[in-house]
């Protein structure tokens, strides 16, 4: 089942936000709906949010000037949707059919996908336990994965090895989406909280690390889920390998270093609240950052479909 899809001149989508409880299709007939189910997360990760804001485009060509800006506006950090909207405005200019193009780009990105899986995989040994953290599979593509397609791949492969999910505070997605994508797939697993992995790597139970990314600057810095920071630090200390998995899109090169890169601020009520729950106290200072940037000097490399590059090795 694919994350996202055109049907019936509406785009199907998996809503995020029920799963693990319930797997729900919805159906996005308005540029409109697009873009608020995106800043909802009902879709996210950064190429899944660039394949939904191709179709937005082809939902509000009547005015694609405007739906444009609000799509690129809905979530600053991932760059595969500024790079989606901007090609399908520039398919416009040229007189391209749009829904073509916005096709094109999903059909691209499952390939991109399997390709860089398989580069991947060589990666993972038996016996191995690989850490990822968030969500960075079919879910948060439009099918198949990203580090989880390096993980899918040397399963398939019939590799021998045991996956760590950090649960990934405050939106739980490694909790909730990957774990349910790991079972799904019947790969062994364990969830952990995010303040484990620290514990886990000083036990000699990961050996191994591998992240999806939203944006990775021309100098290889690197922004994905709020924590993997933390991670990767933590990696640095334990002589961990720590890769990032994503296609070549995602890589800016029109952003120097981590430092230009926007940081998403989203809503308080996702640390305050668990659910509908308030688990804090009221009227207390929230920091909600949505995405950390992880320097270049603690990657060891960045998976893509054009193989496994050197951070800020980059030529177009």
């Amino acid at each position: 089942m694919r994350t996202i899809e055109w049907h019936n001149g509406k785009v199907k989508m998996i809503d995020q936000t029920l799963l693990p409880r319930k797997l729900k299709l919805i159906y996005i007939s308005t540029a409109t709906e697009m873009v608020n189910a995106i800043k909802t997360m009902k879709v996210r990760g950064a190429p899944a949010i660039g394949a939904a804001a191709a179709f937005g485009c082809v939902l509000g060509s009547n005015d694609l000037p405007a739906t444009a800006r609000k799509l690129i506006a809905s979530r600053p950090t991932a760059v595969n949707l500024q790079w989606a909207v901007k090609r399908m405005v520039a398919a416009a200019g040229a007189g391209k059919n749009l829904l073509q193009e916005a096709l094109q780009i999903a059909e691209e990105d499952v390939e991109t996908n399997k390709r860089l899986g398989l580069h991947g995989a060589r990666l993972i040994k038996d016996g191995m336990g690989v850490l990822t953290v968030c969500n960075a599979g079919a879910l948060a593509t439009v099918d198949y994965g990203t580090a989880l397609g390096v993980i899918r791949a040397a399963f398939d492969l019939g590799k021998k090895f045991h996956v760590f999910s950090a649960e990934t505070r405050p939106r739980l997605q490694g909790a909730k989406l990957t774990a349910w994508e790991l079972k799904r797939m019947k790969v062994p697993f364990t969830l952990i909280t995010d303040n484990m992995i620290g514990h886990f790597m000083q036990k000699g139970k990961i050996n191994l690390c591998v992240v999806g990314a939203d944006r990775i600057a021309r100098n290889g810095d690197t922004a994905n889920k709020i924590g993997t920071y933390g991670a990767a630090v933590l990696a640095r200390a334990h002589g961990i390998p720590f890769y990032i998995a994503a296609p070549f899109s995602t890589i800016d090169l029109k952003t120097k270093s981590g430092k230009d890169i926007v940081i998403e601020e989203r809503d308080a009520a996702e640390v305050t609240n668990i659910g509908r729950e308030r688990i804090t106290p009221e009227g207390i200072k929230v920091a909600n950052p949505a995405f950390d940037v992880t320097p270049a000097k603690y990657i060891t490399g960045i998976i893509t479909e054009r193989g496994i590059l050197k951070p800020g090795a980059f030529n177009r």
